[in-house]
């Protein structure tokens, strides 16, 4: 864990060692990790946006990076848009930020500018902090996360708390070169980008408009050894036959439940690679990883895990530490946390001999019948099935039981010249869930699909008929 506050991400990247031959990639090119410290290399506008709230809303990640660098410790506030955010939305943003500045490059903005950057008018009264007779500020981050109303809650970190899970100082003896599915504007994105910038290491951003064939050939062809994701990114790779052009050492699964199908796959596919997986979200920070390949976690890592205090409460995780948000910004902005400092993950938890599961969110729940249905605990168990690539369980409406569970299934790729027997597949999934589960938990239809729904955040798209 690093200790203490961190002055600024350029001083940190800049204590982690020697950079040469270190860069951060994105599909159009490289930029030395050197130069971004240096504010030469895609952006070194400092000085006009000291002591305000800026808004980065690039298209590319490699822009991103480079205001993020240069920006923090002399912004008062950084709010991370991630690209897909809806134009409409960007009002609401801009007045719970308090936003008087904007980088972009995009000209959907219609800011009337034809720059690669631009700024809003500044209207506010800057009233900057003075260290050691420079202006020097403790930078929020700010990240956006989903809301019930439609627009997005933002959801307020330091610098510190963002990183309070990383240890720069456990490098180990031959270079890390990092990728992410993520985009680094969201929470588990940036968490990598933060590893490679604090440990001085190479990091290969992905694309949005990159195929994942090519994008995992170009993680190849950079050398790739560490490389993170969704459980529902990782699916959406192993089909591709570029999956078997990468050969990492380190492989991570955040961000949806990680179920025994998945660990398995990845185990055959990478065998070389150490295999882990980790609980974290916006609010609540980095709370834990798993090292043993199994899904769940034990029980003992509630009570055991450094720097971090955790309960079960009402079936759900609760989580505190110094690593989680302070606030959701916003006047009516709902509370963060508990009275004792405690973040409601909504994440519900079983325990089962000495090892915990994690079964659904507490608003992902399908009643049928009166009892509680948790899609992701029939998806682990369908998922299981070899001829299985991934699966999403949905409800359908009724109107003897209010609701049925279906489950819609993507079905590995099979041989040239080899079809699936649809059928047969259907019907074994079906004695599977039999076998497995409770009645009123087995799909009353498996449909094979070509594909699912995968948001921009790389989980899952979930929907109720």
């Amino acid at each position: 864990m690093l200790q203490g506050s961190l002055s600024s991400l350029r001083n940190s990247i800049k204590s982690a060692g020697e950079l040469a031959g270190c860069y951060v990639h994105d599909v159009d090119g490289r930029i030395a990790l050197s130069d971004l410290i240096t504010g030469s290399a895609l952006y070194n506008r400092g000085e006009e946006l000291t002591g305000r709230s800026v808004l980065l809303a690039t298209q590319d990640q490699l822009t991103t990076a480079s205001a993020l660098i240069e920006l923090d410790g002399v912004a008062r506030r950084l709010v991370l848009c991630p690209p897909d955010v809806p134009l409409e939305h960007f009002p609401h943003i801009v007045e719970t930020a308090e936003v008087d500045a904007i980088v972009s490059d995009r000209n959907a903005l219609q800011l009337g500018k034809s720059a690669p950057m631009y700024f809003s008018p500044v209207s506010r009264k800057l009233e900057p902090s003075s260290q050691n007779g420079k202006v020097h500020y403790q930078t929020e981050w700010v990240l956006l996360t989903s809301g019930t109303t439609g627009f997005p809650k933002l959801v307020a970190h330091t610098l510190d708390s963002l990183a309070g899970a990383i240890d720069p100082a456990q490098r180990p003896p031959q270079p890390i070169v990092w990728s992410t599915f993520y985009d680094i504007r969201r929470y588990g994105g940036l968490q990598i980008f933060l590893r490679a910038m604090l440990s001085g290491s190479t990091l290969v951003l992905s694309s949005a408009h990159e195929s994942m064939a090519d994008f995992l050939a170009r993680a190849a062809a950079n050398g790739v050894t560490h490389i993170t994701g969704t459980p529902s990114h990782w699916r959406r790779a192993l089909m591709s036959s570029s999956a078997q052009l990468i050969a990492p050492r380190y492989v991570r699964l955040s961000g949806e439940i990680v179920d025994q199908g998945i660990l398995n796959k990845l185990r055959s596919t990478y065998p070389q690679a150490k295999l882990v997986h980790a609980f974290a979200s916006t609010e609540a920070g980095v709370a834990f990883e798993v090292h043993d390949g199994a899904s769940g976690f034990p029980a003992e890592t509630l009570t055991a895990t450094p720097d971090v205090e955790m309960k079960i409460e009402d079936a759900t995780l609760r989580i505190r530490s110094s690593r989680i948000a302070s606030c959701y910004l916003g006047e009516r902005a709902p509370r963060l946390k508990s009275e004792d400092g405690f973040v409601d993950t909504t994440d519900i938890v079983e325990t089962r001999d000495g090892r915990c599961y994690f079964a659904g969110r507490r608003d992902g729940v399908i009643n049928v019948g009166g009892l509680k249905v948790y899609p992701e605990e029939i998806e682990a168990v369908i998922n299981r099935h070899p001829e299985v690539q991934m699966s999403a369980v949905r409800s359908k409406k009724s109107p003897l039981t209010g609701a049925l569970v279906v489950a819609d299934v993507v079905l590995k790729p099979e041989p040239a010249g080899m079809t699936h027997d649809v059928r047969a597949i259907q019907d074994d999934i079906l004695l599977l869930c039999r076998e497995s589960l409770l009645s009123h938990k087995v799909p009353a239809a498996i449909n094979v699909v070509p594909s699912l729904a995968i948001a921009e955040s790389g989980k899952m798209v979930r929907r109720n008929a």
